[in-house]
């Protein structure tokens, strides 16, 4: 075994790396102030992927790690990425967890936040983001949630507000352009967005609905420190194909609240079709997309009937 003397450097190390990245995050905060929300590495979690997703965002990591390989070769790694498909996907947890993974800190912008309806106020706020990340100067990743509120293709109206918008985007061409670090887009719109804005993106990364090993991972995980069986476990990820993580877990969460809160509320916890229709009645897929079969059919419910139930708490 190693003296403990021999181990302290690493960890000295690791508190030094976290030490500057919160100096850089609180750098960020105050530069930017109401623009940007800023995250730092201790916060993300990791994100259950699908293989095609993971795989693309495993290959820019080693690009970015590899750069002087590449340099030597003539290629620089791509700085910019597109993340789109529909809304509650974990597009934001997966930024995040690619910040983490580069320890840095994530700068999320609501891109709807930056639109002004006075004249020429969209462009100036765009502008102010992209200086005052210059003016700070340190390493992060930048996310820009729902781009296409400014992203999205160009009109040839001659109105006023056709025109504002018009010369907004071109102002984010340019600060996109001419950004030194990381940008990541997010959109659950990618078809609207404007062909010139697309071309900026090094990666177009299709975020999609969970497949069924994601699906049956995340309910997993959102179940602890409930131990439901593979066989629960299986009969939810049925009922549930086509969920966005956000609501697979909004239902995870919403049955351990079930099952806490049972007795003081008097809640038929024993009965699991019950506690199912407890749920689902205030967690609501996205109306812009088909419901899962639980949704389209309540009476789903009633083939919930797992026989390990209810399930037992771990620690």
């Amino acid at each position: 075994m190693r003296p403990v003397r021999e181990m302290a450097p690493g960890r000295a190390q690791r508190g030094k790396a976290a030490a500057e990245e919160a100096s850089a995050a609180q750098r960020l905060r105050t530069e930017l102030g109401p623009l940007a929300d800023v995250r730092e590495s201790r916060d993300a979690e990791e994100p259950i992927l699908g293989v095609r997703v993971r795989a693309a965002i495993l290959g820019w990591l080693a690009e970015i790690h590899a750069a002087d390989d590449l340099a030597a070769v003539g290629v620089k790694p791509r700085s910019t990425a597109l993340l789109y498909g529909p809304p509650g996907c974990g597009k934001t947890t997966l930024a995040h967890h690619l910040a983490a993974r580069l320890g840095v800190p994530l700068v999320i912008v609501q891109a709807d936040q930056l639109v002004e309806a006075k004249l020429g106020g969209t462009g100036r706020k765009v502008a102010e983001l992209f200086d005052g990340l210059a003016k700070v100067a340190v390493p992060c990743v930048v996310l820009m949630d729902e781009i296409d509120a400014i992203g999205s293709e160009r009109s040839n109206d001659d109105q006023a507000c056709a025109r504002e918008m018009n010369a907004a985007l071109t102002t984010l061409l340019q600060k996109i352009e001419a950004f030194g670090g990381r940008l990541i887009a997010a959109t659950n719109r990618h078809d609207k967005l404007d062909k010139a804005l697309w071309r900026r993106f090094g990666l177009q990364i299709d975020v999609a609905l969970p497949g069924d090993d994601e699906r049956w991972a995340i309910l997993k995980r959102y179940g602890l420190p409930f131990a439901f069986d593979d066989d629960t476990i299986d009969g939810l990820a049925e009922i549930t194909r086509g969920a966005a993580p956000s609501l697979l877990r909004q239902t995870m969460e919403g049955i351990k609240r079930t099952l806490v809160l049972g007795e003081r509320l008097k809640l038929p916890v024993d009965d699991p079709a019950a506690v199912l229709r407890i749920v689902i009645e205030h967690a609501r897929p996205h109306p812009d997309y088909e419901p899962p079969p639980l949704w389209a059919d309540p009476s789903l419910a009633r083939t919930f009937a797992p026989e390990a139930w209810p399930p037992t708490r771990e620690g």
